[in-house]
């Protein structure tokens, strides 16, 4: 039977079901601490989850690397190079699937990747991270 002939029949045509994809959760830099280091019940609950992040990109460390960091405010330096007065509290390490295009420091970015928490050491870098954003996408606002 034709398609003209079928839709003509009265008969209705079977539907497609397809799974819609879960939108990431949002995650708030005001709700990741609760009391100094200790995570929030919201943030201990989105590890392993997909979130998105609203912040700024710290400047990078050196081109062609494979993370970013988020920062709830802009920085005008890179937060590695700062002492511990000047470290913000507030940071998410963000991790790429390869080389990070910068944005300008001061420019708002929307950043969706895996939500982590846990002390994990980089082992190229040495860099010490509490909680992280993998497989990062990211978009200027």
């Amino acid at each position: 039977m034709k398609r003209r002939d079928f839709l003509a029949s009265g008969l209705a045509l079977p539907l497609l079901s397809v799974p819609a994809l879960a939108a990431p959760a949002q995650l708030k830099f005001r709700n990741l601490y609760s009391r100094g280091r200790d995570l929030t019940a919201e943030a201990a609950a989105l590890n392993g989850k997909a979130v998105e992040m609203i912040g700024y990109m710290a400047p990078p460390l050196k081109p062609e690397i494979d993370f970013f960091v988020l920062t709830k405010l802009p920085m005008s330096v890179c937060p590695f190079c700062e002492n511990e007065a000047q470290w913000p509290d507030d940071i998410v390490l963000a991790l790429t699937d390869g080389p990070v295009d910068p944005v300008r420091y001061t420019d708002l970015i929307r950043a969706t990747g895996t939500f982590e928490t846990g002390f994990e050491t980089d082992p190229e870098t040495g860099f010490v991270s509490f909680v992280r954003l993998r497989d990062t996408r990211y978009e200027k606002l």
